[in-house]
């Protein structure tokens, strides 16, 4: 039984097909088309937007975005494979109109157009209100560690001559002390010769690895991610109110916000700045409560605070006053003197110590709050609108959680075009190619 043949190839065809006809209606690159046509490059900030007068004429900035956005969307990140797919993926040429621009001006464009691709990603969302698959009624609040471009050994020796020069810093109070000149001075030059790093040592996959934080805010309406921003910061509880502002600014919306996160993003003074401008944080409250001796004492819930005097009410009816302020741990710090503790009956039940001290947050009455908020429905949204963006843009946008340039600039741009990326891919899977392209034209 003889096989399928193939045609011929050096057989001439009587009609020969065009570039448009290989490329279905539906095509994520009829997206792609529709949504960079539909940008004012010149106004997001794209050099060469207009063509110059004069000089070699330079490839259209439109291209060149075109061709990392289908990059992103199949895992092709290097430009080297970039240009490589210019000559050979009938997808590209198609979108090119087959041009075929070299790597290093493909590279060039990515790093020329940081801030640009981040506006042309704030374009898309802004689109995807129009449409309303953006509600802006609940936000959500993650971040994530990818691996950064960096020596794991240059990291680490960095980090410890800092930390090395921190002791001398401190030592130096101590009148005692004796401090080598020539150690410091050898440490300050190893500083200058080694550049700054290009990340920090990040808890990732179980190590202390070269990573980047990546924060994301995701609307909850169809999972887009409305903002983002890579941070150097190894914890999250110094995001939430950047995050949220930033959610804020790219729904445009005057009304209130409702901003659901982890325990880890717990922090009462950006909680109380979110409510002063109407963001409503809905996040478990991640505070110490100074029990002591594993519960076998009386629970802090038995010393009742009274907001009128600021003082608190022990078990002995005794009056705990404010002592000190720990602007470190945010916190003030309320006891009795030791006297007083010293002849209460109850002192066994309430501490080994010679007084009882008890600690109440800064901001306690807006962690109350917040943590309030946090029902299981709430966290049970949360894990179903931030979750699954991340999955997506680490092992199908990406293709494994590692960024391909250097430094927070490098990671940044590259946040903004997987960003992008994912937010078209969840526009085609909500609304469908066509509706899409017919709304972006």
């Amino acid at each position: 039984m003889a096989y399928i043949q193939g045609e011929v190839r050096g057989q001439h065809a009587l009609f020969p097909s065009t570039l448009d006809e290989l490329i279905p209606a539906d095509h994520v690159c009829r997206v792609i088309e529709a949504f960079v046509g539909k940008l004012d490059m010149e106004r997001l900030g794209f050099v060469r937007a207009e063509p110059a007068q004069t000089g070699r004429p330079g490839y259209d900035p439109r291209d060149l975005l075109k061709l990392y956005l289908y990059g992103y969307l199949h895992q092709v990140r290097s430009s080297r494979r970039l240009e490589a797919e210019c000559r050979r993926n009938v997808e590209v040429m198609w979108l090119l109109g087959r041009l075929e621009p070299d790597y290093k001006s493909i590279a060039e464009f990515r790093r020329m157009h940081r801030e640009a691709v981040s506006k042309a990603g704030a374009e898309l969302v802004g689109l995807a209100r129009q449409v309303g698959l953006v509600k802006g009624e609940w936000v959500a609040i993650d971040g994530s560690k990818f691996r950064a471009v960096s020596s794991e050994q240059t990291v680490r020796e960095r980090e410890a001559v800092k930390r090395y020069l921190d002791q001398i810093e401190t030592a130096d109070e101590q009148d005692e002390v004796v401090i080598d000149p020539a150690a410091v001075a050898a440490a300050l030059e190893q500083l200058k010769r080694d550049p700054e790093p290009e990340a920090r040592l990040m808890l990732m996959e179980r190590r202390a690895v070269p990573a980047d934080n990546v924060q994301t805010a995701v609307d909850a309406e169809h999972g887009i991610i409305i903002a983002q921003q890579v941070t150097r910061e190894p914890a999250d509880n110094r995001s939430l109110l950047p995050m949220a502002e930033a959610a804020k600014q790219a729904l445009g919306s005057p009304g209130t916000l409702n901003v659901v996160a982890d325990a880890g993003y717990s922090n009462g003074e950006q909680a109380a700045q979110c409510e002063a401008q109407g963001i409503v944080p809905h996040l478990p409250a991640n505070r110490a409560i100074n029990n002591q001796a594993d519960g076998k004492l009386f629970d802090r819930s038995l010393f009742v605070y009274d907001e009128k005097t600021d003082t608190f009410c022990c078990p002995g009816q005794q009056t705990l006053h404010r002592k000190q302020l720990s602007r470190k741990d945010r916190c003030v710090v309320y006891g009795a003197d030791a006297q007083v503790c010293g002849d209460c009956e109850l002192k066994d039940w309430c501490t080994t110590k010679s007084r009882r001290l008890i600690t109440r947050h800064l901001h306690e009455d807006t962690l109350t709050r917040m943590n309030r908020r946090a029902t299981r429905a709430i966290m049970r949204l949360r894990r179903c609108t931030v979750e699954r963006p991340f999955s997506l843009l680490k092992w199908v946008i990406f293709g494994h959680p590692r960024f391909l340039l250097r430094g927070l600039a490098g990671a940044q741009v590259e946040t903004s075009l997987a960003t992008t990326a994912y937010n078209l891919k969840t526009m085609i899977s909500a609304m469908g190619a066509t509706k899409l392209i017919a709304a972006l034209a």
